[in-house]
């Protein structure tokens, strides 16, 4: 029998502290018993430092005191129940239902720290995820196992990104039977979660979604473990039941600044803009969860999203989370208020897997050839952008204002779609081929020639 102990040393904010503790375990869940056990809580124990232990309460301290409550050690660290019927739920951030039905029932308790994925054990992602959008599908193509994040700013249109990635995403030979999403949301809105489950319902896709959902209101230590209870859910339906899995992780930048918040509450020295000096680590913890097993048929892909402050993309969190994942759509907030949507910034955003997940055998033979030369020429545009600025469209060659040309029907046609429209990939590299048949043959040196001849329509005047 575990012992309980009747008086706390003292209460700090989110946390509580405990002296003269034996037999504990970091990560080690708690039964909090306030008022006589009136109410009860629980809370994690986040450090130890001899016989004194710190322990964050996910509900939060108020009308917690030094001598109205009991704590009792589980000896367990946060597991969540699972099983195939959580897909259609709606979850809080430690895994409790929110959405009004019954308690998941299972002998099935998954431990939410989870464990790496032996690099050895790793499987390579190849085949890419349709997202039925173009600027995502043809320069920066997802692929089935990757990490993926969204860098985008307050106020641009990342939840509605996200909200047309799930309802459009397409993984050739995954069927509703073994394809879901799991949707965790740190320190949102009321109104953006409503939004959320809204749009999923609408699309007819909520009964294959997951969704853990951590309010703006809700305790900031609650927001620590949703993207673990998140990934231990996607581990399960990957790895048990060799589903593909889509995991969509917003906002990362609540997280992390709920990180800075307990951090500097238990005094640690701080880092970079005040974050902790383990923010790299921490990160990576929840980020390398995704990927594919070689003897498992599942697969876990991960879009991250979070929003820069001050739009400032060497700020801490986008910095560590690109070292990290596998490259990054950002969001611009030039072609937002332009009402491009989605405001795709082409020229900093990358896939770094995408040339192992296209080309003939998966997408189409010219995909790769298509996407340098799209690349190349947009960069020239913002060259000739620039000059223009200084003398004038008037007194530019004619080539320049083709160049022109060619980057307004770009943002504005190919980029730019409605957020329910869903194009195939053979639409996608049809429409850029059209695009780039607004400029002469001899400007693409990034395509070979018999792909030129396949392929190239050049405009007539």
């Amino acid at each position: 029998m575990r012992k309980e102990y009747l008086k706390l040393e003292r209460v700090d904010g989110p946390l509580i502290v405990l002296s003269d503790i034996q037999d504990v375990s970091y990560g080690e869940i708690v039964n909090i018993k306030v008022d006589g056990g009136q109410e009860t809580r629980k809370g994690k124990v986040i450090k130890i430092e001899g016989d004194k232990v710190i322990i964050q309460v996910f509900e939060g301290t108020a009308g917690i005191s030094t001598d109205n409550t009991s704590v009792q050690f589980t000896g367990k660290p946060l597991e969540i129940p699972l099983s195939k019927e959580i897909l259609g739920r709606t979850f809080n951030g430690v895994g409790e239902p929110i959405d009004g039905a019954y308690q998941i029932v299972s002998n099935v308790r998954a431990n939410t720290n989870g464990r790496p994925i032996n690099p050895v054990a790793r499987k390579y992602p190849r085949n890419f995820i349709q997202t039925g959008i173009s600027a995502i599908d043809s320069l920066m193509t997802l692929i089935r196992g990757q990490k993926l994040p969204i860098f985008s700013g307050n106020g641009i249109a990342h939840n509605e990104l996200a909200v047309q990635i799930v309802k459009q995403a397409k993984i050739e030979g995954a069927n509703a039977d073994n394809f879901a999403v799991i949707f965790g949301a740190m320190g949102v809105r009321h109104d953006d979660a409503s939004y959320f489950i809204r749009s999923f319902e609408a699309a007819g896709v909520l009964d294959h979604v997951v969704m853990y959902l951590n309010m703006a209101d809700d305790p900031i230590v609650e927001r620590i473990s949703t993207p673990r209870c998140a990934l231990t859910a996607a581990e399960y339906l990957a790895f048990e039941h060799n589903m593909h899995v889509l995991v969509i992780l917003t906002d990362m930048t609540s997280y992390a600044e709920a990180l800075r918040e307990i951090s500097s509450t238990r005094e640690e020295v701080p880092s970079r803009k005040g974050y902790p000096g383990y923010l790299y680590s921490d990160l990576s913890t929840i980020y390398e969860r995704a990927g594919m097993l070689e003897d498992r048929d599942g697969s876990i892909t991960l879009i991250p999203i979070l929003t820069m402050p001050n739009d400032d993309i060497t700020h801490p969190i986008p910095d560590l989370t690109g070292f990290i994942t596998e490259g990054q759509i950002v969001l611009s907030r030039e072609l937002n208020q332009k009402n491009i949507y989605p405001p795709i910034a082409v020229l900093p955003s990358l896939s770094r897997l995408m040339k192992d997940g296209i080309g003939e055998e998966y997408t189409r033979e010219d995909h790769a050839d298509l996407s340098n030369q799209i690349f190349s020429a947009y960069s020239k545009v913002q060259d000739i952008r620039a000059l223009s600025q200084i003398i004038g469209e008037d007194d530019l060659s004619d080539i320049d204002k083709l160049y022109l040309q060619f980057g307004r029907e770009f943002e504005e046609s190919f980029v730019a779609q409605r957020p329910n429209e869903n194009r195939s990939m053979t639409e996608t590299l049809d429409l850029g081929w059209e695009i780039l048949s607004i400029l002469p043959a001899n400007e693409l040196d990034r395509i070979p020639q018999d792909m030129i001849k396949k392929y190239y329509k050049a405009r007539k005047e």
